[in-house]
């Protein structure tokens, strides 16, 4: 009953959350100044036409009633149509999301194994080098932002050396060749894990060495256990809980990054959509990938707070 109860009180607060979202993006891309009739029909059509294309967009109707029909539609599914892309609004999410989708889980998937493997080097090597070459990592990896690290990876892994397509997603499918799904994949997946790598590289290491300092280790080592047994069934499994939130906040975080990494590797996915949204000032388009976003990271948040109450036993509901 202590787990149904505490799941129903963060799905009670998420619900609220993502109305107030939906209510604030709505609020301000009608703020944003432009009238998407004129993107529409162009700047030379005449007030006539723009007026009647107003009325057919329903954008001369109170932006109470356009904000109830907004989300009603949301809540049903039936977002309707772009204005300027073209096509249904859910196909259009569906294929940006799919695609968003496998590049996320490929670079969270490269973060945590570069993470797991750098952290647990940087507490058992003894050599000064290889710490300082970790510790160097994760400022670099903080600090160099997405899309110059994508320019330098298309310059010399496209370019220079032409051993990967500089963009664009498998011709034939995911599923067709994994070994040419993975070639298209490399590079953006590298681009957006790279700093979540340092991220995780730089909590998972301080955690491990906070644990690798407890009494239960110490007393571990001197009876004898292997080093590398202890720090990956004892250090590592008592370190998780503190790396999953912020795990949890790093892959909520990630379709912001996707934005530049998308366009840089010509990535047809949310981040390409949202961009493509904005320049065209096609505000049913930009408003479904916010709240898309919006949903995706509070889900996200619910699962890290799930696991993170499973992996720590002093948190779990009674």
């Amino acid at each position: 009953m202590g787990w149904v109860a505490a799941a129903a009180g963060r799905v009670g607060v998420a619900a609220p959350t993502l109305l107030l979202a939906s209510l604030v993006i709505f609020a301000v891309l009608h703020a944003v100044p432009g009238d998407p009739a004129v993107a529409l029909a162009g700047a030379d059509a005449s007030p006539a036409t723009l007026e009647a294309l107003r009325h057919e967009l329903g954008l001369d109707r109170p932006l109470v009633v356009q904000y109830l029909q907004w989300l009603g539609g949301a809540l049903t599914g039936d977002l309707g149509r772009s204005y300027v892309i073209g096509g249904r609004i859910d196909t259009l999410l569906a294929d940006g999301l799919r695609n968003t989708v496998v590049l996320g889980i490929t670079a969270l998937v490269i973060a945590v194994v570069i993470a797991a493997v750098l952290s647990f080097a940087a507490v058992a090597s003894r050599a000064a080098w290889v710490r300082s070459a970790i510790a160097g990592f994760e400022v670099i990896g903080i600090a160099v932002p997405p899309f110059v690290t994508g320019v330098l990876l298309v310059e010399f892994f496209a370019v220079v050396w032409p051993l990967l397509p500089a963009g664009g997603t498998p011709p034939r499918g995911y599923t067709d060749d994994l070994g040419i799904t993975l070639q298209y994949l490399l590079l953006p997946a590298l681009c957006l894990a790279i700093p979540v790598a340092s991220t995780l590289t730089r909590f998972f290491s301080e955690a491990l060495r906070t644990e690798w300092a407890r009494p239960y280790v110490l007393t571990a080592r001197a009876a004898g256990v292997p080093a590398g047994r202890i720090l990956v069934r004892g250090a590592a499994r008592n370190a998780l809980p503190a790396v999953v939130t912020v795990f949890g906040i790093q892959a909520g975080q990630l379709l912001g990054s996707a934005v530049l990494v998308e366009a840089i590797f010509a990535w047809p996915g949310l981040g390409q959509l949202l961009g493509q949204g904005i320049a065209a000032r096609d505000y049913p388009v930009v408003q479904a990938v916010l709240l898309l976003a919006v949903t995706v990271f509070i889900v996200i948040a619910l699962l890290t707070d799930a696991a993170y109450r499973l992996l720590d036993p002093t948190r779990r509901p009674v």
